[in-house]
């Protein structure tokens, strides 16, 4: 099994900064995809970011400019370095990644179990 845990989140004040990482544990061969989303009661998870295997990322369009994806691979981390913070940013953000277990296996995809940020003067 792949475990995803992310960490980092606290309460922010509005136009403060936060990263969150998100850490891969377990059988893995190799990790595609990494994904940052997030939610809030009542509505759909959005995703944030996300960032291939060969390090191209991508941002929602709320985020664009204030937020960057990177990660580690020799450490199997991603991070989510997030700026400028607004209270809308406020939501659970939950990591989510495609692993392969071994060479030989499929792709899966796995998510952590969340992380709160708050954004609150």
């Amino acid at each position: 099994q792949v475990q995803l845990v992310e960490s980092g989140g606290c309460l922010v004040q509005p136009g403060g900064s936060l990263r969150l990482s998100c850490t891969a544990s377990g059988s893995i061969f190799n990790i595609y995809t990494m994904r940052w989303y997030r939610q809030v009661p009542g509505k759909q998870r959005e995703l944030v970011a996300s960032i291939t295997l060969e390090g191209s990322t991508n941002y929602a369009d709320s985020v664009k400019g204030r937020c960057t994806i990177s990660k580690d691979n020799a450490k199997k981390t991603a991070y989510l370095q997030m700026t400028n913070l607004k209270p809308e940013d406020t939501a659970v953000y939950y990591c989510n990644a495609d692993a392969r277990r071994t060479v030989i296996s499929s792709t899966y995809n796995y998510w952590g179990q969340g992380t709160q940020v708050t954004v609150s003067s």
